[in-house]
């Protein structure tokens, strides 16, 4: 059984059919890719599967159930996290700090417990510590644990932001451009990342325009253009499919 699953999918936005009719599957283990040209539709895919914002049409099925229309928060905690095209961290507050925050999905004790200070509540802090440090260890970056966030170099900043999702101990990530706006070097530790996070038994749907990250790291590729779907398929025969050629290089280009 698929673990993701988007069934003629559209978004509008009055006049703007900003996602139409895309279909497509991601099954356990994989690394996905979507692709396509600025204002293709792959944000607004990816807001529509995580909960921003509910799709016109169609339905989004994860772990087989049916999650369009649902709040983030509650997709969350079925297994379903996100990272941003830009990266979100909360300035003033250091890097495990933020990583613990990815946590509160996977909290027990409520307002009263808190308040009442009940030693489950201690007990629980304790063990969200330890879990956040764990996975700032898995991407080599626990050594800036007690550093300000918002102060890390910008690749620092996007691997606190992975460990903040994987702290919500999902199932499927979804990565929104994670190599936007990063050297060659920081790309090539992105990609590492992804794959350590894949090896860990997450399955991965990235949005990303980077190609040789991309075609180096994806099972399979889902192409964009315009919000429909043009091609679904290995990152081999992506290269080789004439209309996605025609789109990334123009027609003129493309026949030459």
């Amino acid at each position: 059984m698929a673990l993701l699953e988007l069934t003629h999918v559209h978004k509008r936005f009055g006049g703007l059919h900003a996602v139409n009719d895309v279909s497509f599957a991601v099954q356990p283990g994989q690394i996905k890719a979507v692709i396509g040209p600025n204002g293709a539709g792959k944000t607004t895919l990816f807001n529509c599967i995580a909960g921003t914002f509910p799709p016109s049409e169609g339905s989004v099925h994860f772990n087989g159930q049916p999650i369009e229309g649902l709040e983030p928060h509650r997709i969350a905690s079925r297994g379903l996290s996100r990272t941003f095209q830009n990266i979100k961290l909360y300035p003033g507050l250091t890097a495990l700090e933020n990583v613990m925050i990815g946590r509160h999905c996977r909290s027990r004790a409520g307002f009263w417990a808190g308040m009442l200070r009940l030693p489950s509540t201690f007990r629980e802090e304790r063990e969200i510590r330890e879990r956040s440090l764990e996975y700032l260890e898995l991407l080599g970056i626990a050594d800036l644990a007690d550093s300000e966030a918002t102060s890390l170099a910008f690749g620092q900043q996007r691997a606190v932001e992975f460990a903040r999702a994987l702290a919500a101990e999902p199932t499927l990530l979804l990565l929104d451009e994670p190599a936007a706006g990063l050297n060659i070097y920081e790309t090539a530790e992105v990609a590492r990342l992804i794959t350590t996070i894949r090896d860990r038994g997450i399955t991965v749907l990235l949005v990303e325009h980077d190609m040789s990250l991309v075609m180096d790291i994806s099972d399979e590729i889902v192409v964009l253009s315009f919000g429909q779907k043009i091609a679904e398929d290995t990152p081999h025969n992506i290269q080789q499919n004439t209309e996605v050629i025609r789109i990334y290089l123009g027609e003129d280009d493309a026949a030459d």
